[in-house]
């Protein structure tokens, strides 16, 4: 299932301007260097023997089992350059904005007289910059998806549906079934 969290995640990974270490070892020696040179803080992180990381990091094991391999990169990734990855989060939030493509159904709560039922809709939107730092701040807040789902569908309401205020007004936008979703810097 797609999420809005990761979806955020991987937009932000697109201004990544050097490839994330390739092999076990690498990727082991990257994660001792973010906890301080603490092979026990990474192995408890990864649910492993510190002596399964140290060996690990002197290339006695150089190909993890899959799941393990998973988890390494996915550790890996989150503290993967920090600095652009803040760099290019505040940009969206100030100047630039996000991307959003999205396919899912939207259930509406509208005026009397008119049509609530919920469809399928394929859209393709600029969100502007407060949307996105409110996308941003959400996410680093810690919300759950739910939440974070509630937040993008009031800024397709705001941006697509409502039309800035221009139309629609009173209209509440929910996003119920999430079938592809991606965001772009």
């Amino acid at each position: 299932m797609v999420t809005v969290g990761e979806g955020l995640d991987k937009a932000v990974q697109g201004a990544f301007t050097r490839p994330i270490p390739k092999s076990a070892g690498a990727q082991m020696r990257y994660l001792i260097r973010q906890h301080q040179r603490s092979t026990r803080r990474v192995a408890e992180l990864l649910g492993i023997s510190q002596r399964t990381v140290e060996r690990y990091v002197k290339n006695q094991i150089k190909k993890p089992r899959p799941q393990l391999a998973g988890r390494l990169e996915r550790e890996v990734r989150a503290r993967w350059q920090p600095q652009i990855r803040a760099k290019a989060k505040q940009t969206a939030a100030t100047t630039a904005g996000l991307m959003i493509d999205v396919q899912a159904r939207f259930g509406y709560t509208a005026a009397p007289g008119s049509t609530d039922d919920a469809r399928v809709r394929h859209l393709t939107l600029a969100l502007p910059p407060q949307q996105a730092a409110r996308l941003f701040q959400a996410q680093e807040a810690g919300l759950t998806e739910d939440q974070l789902r509630q937040i993008a569908a009031e800024a397709l309401g705001e941006i697509y549906f409502r039309d800035s205020g221009h139309r629609a007004h009173g209209l509440e936008v929910e996003l119920t079934d999430l079938i592809d979703l991606e965001f772009e810097l």
